[in-house]
């Protein structure tokens, strides 16, 4: 597979010239690499006879490869992509403005995607290798990303990349856009307003987590509010007095490990207003109820699902604003 111009033995060949030079000073910067990177490239007679715009290709492509995420990187500066899929090293789907479509990138080798991985992994404390293949993560510009490897992945390491915009969707852009009506908007602000327990429900990529983020505005700022995720991507920005908590896996030996149902708990003696957890697929969802019946109130949920439902549960006494009940 040819890579930027360049064939992937050649691509991982300049890649050790340069590690090799950068081994001597650990601290150059992003000039400095870049020019090195060019020297590099240059003393090879191939890569001579390379036009401009291949040149200006391999030197970018190395330089994300010492400094941002490799192939990724130009994927994930393009604004129009919401979604990278990789299926094996050396095949990359993307979805832009809703459409999938395979794109011209990839990786010189399984290895050099794996190594990718783990650094991604690292940066937040996270662990994924054959005894546990499966790991959701986040990159540092609040991309959801999953991981599943060898030998669950029969066609090589499998990563999904979910991103967010920097600027979440509000509940007028939802209603401009037509998502619902007006009415529905106002009707949904004062359930907010009065402390409702809600659960949002839907398909992959039906808009949960938009919709979850568009509902936080309504949270009056002199709220404290505790959000629990398995990878931090809710965007609640108009919050104050905000805690996020995120699982964490378990360690090499299997020990360490925090469940979304430890963290409710947790989160109930942390003076909570309201706690806004993330995604509720499994026995978390006993210790939420218990939590509602004891009084908890003002929980939004977003319930991963197949069915394209929203459900609101309403108190049991309309003139009251707490209510006992789930």
């Amino acid at each position: 597979m040819e890579l930027t111009g360049l064939m992937s033995g050649e691509l991982a060949e300049l890649r050790e010239a340069v590690k090799a030079r950068l081994s001597w000073d650990s601290t150059v910067s992003d000039e400095e690499l870049m020019k090195l990177i060019e020297s590099e490239l240059f003393k090879r007679e191939r890569t001579r006879r390379m036009t401009a715009a291949e040149r200006r290709s391999s030197v970018n492509r190395l330089f994300h490869s010492f400094r941002g995420l490799d192939a990724l990187q130009p994927l994930l500066e393009d604004p129009e992509v919401t979604e990278i899929m990789i299926n094996g090293h050396d095949e990359i789907f993307i979805e832009r403005r809703g459409r999938l479509e395979a794109v011209n990138l990839g990786f010189e080798s399984p290895e050099r995607l794996e190594d990718l991985i783990q650094n991604i992994v690292g940066r937040v404390n996270r662990i994924v290798n054959e005894s546990s293949p499966i790991v959701d993560a986040r990159l540092p510009d609040g991309s959801r990303i999953h991981i599943v490897l060898p030998p669950v992945a029969l066609k090589g390491a499998t990563v999904t990349i979910r991103r967010f915009p920097e600027k979440p969707l509000g509940m007028e852009d939802l209603v401009e856009l037509g998502a619902l009506t007006g009415e529905a908007a106002h009707f949904l602000r004062e359930l907010v307003i009065a402390k409702y327990n809600l659960f949002i429900s839907g398909g992959t990529g039906s808009g949960k987590t938009t919709f979850l983020n568009a509902l936080s505005q309504w949270i009056p700022a002199g709220e404290r509010i505790i959000t629990i995720e398995d990878a931090a991507e809710l965007q609640l920005r108009s919050i104050p007095n905000l805690v996020s908590l995120e699982t964490r896996n378990a360690n090499s030996e299997g020990k360490g490990q925090i469940g979304i149902r430890d963290l409710i708990r947790a989160s109930l003696r942390m003076r909570p207003n309201r706690i806004i957890v993330g995604e509720v697929r499994g026995a978390e969802a006993l210790d939420m109820l218990q939590a509602m019946n004891t009084g908890h109130e003002g929980r939004p949920s977003c319930i991963k699902g197949t069915k394209k439902i929203t459900y609101i549960q309403p108190q049991w006494m309309p003139e009251r604003r707490r209510s006992s009940h789930p």
